[in-house]
């Protein structure tokens, strides 16, 4: 079992940052590789962002590369998205999303509000 938790939400401005934490417990760490979803008000949710859990490597959504970036910290169990440049479309609620590399089972946090607004 893992127990996921997100932090780091609010309310920000048009081109403004943002820096999104999830903290990961219960659970080997590194059998998971992480992500970040979003879901907007009556949207689908999306996929934003992913990394792996040795080679770090990264791989992100269409609409917010070059502009956030994930990384992790394997020893603190946590796992970051920072977010730059960021614009009204972007509000939604973002959800931290483990994938066990061996089971292929989900698990997810409760989600975190980003809204940007001037």
């Amino acid at each position: 079992q893992l127990q996921l938790a997100e932090s780091g939400g609010g309310l920000v401005q048009p081109g403004g940052s943002l820096r999104l934490s999830c903290t990961a417990s219960g659970s080997t760490f590194t059998n998971y590789v992480m992500r970040w979803y979003r879901q907007a008000p009556g949207a689908e949710r999306e996929f934003v962002a992913s990394i792996e859990p040795y080679t770090t490597a990264t791989n992100y959504g269409n609409s917010v590369t070059g502009r956030f970036t994930i990384s992790r910290n394997n020893a603190e169990k946590m796992v970051y998205l920072q977010m730059n440049n960021l614009k009204v479309e972007d509000t939604a609620v973002y959800y931290c999303n483990a994938r066990n590399r061996y089971t292929g089972r989900d698990y997810w946090g409760q989600g975190t509000q980003v809204t940007v607004s001037s």
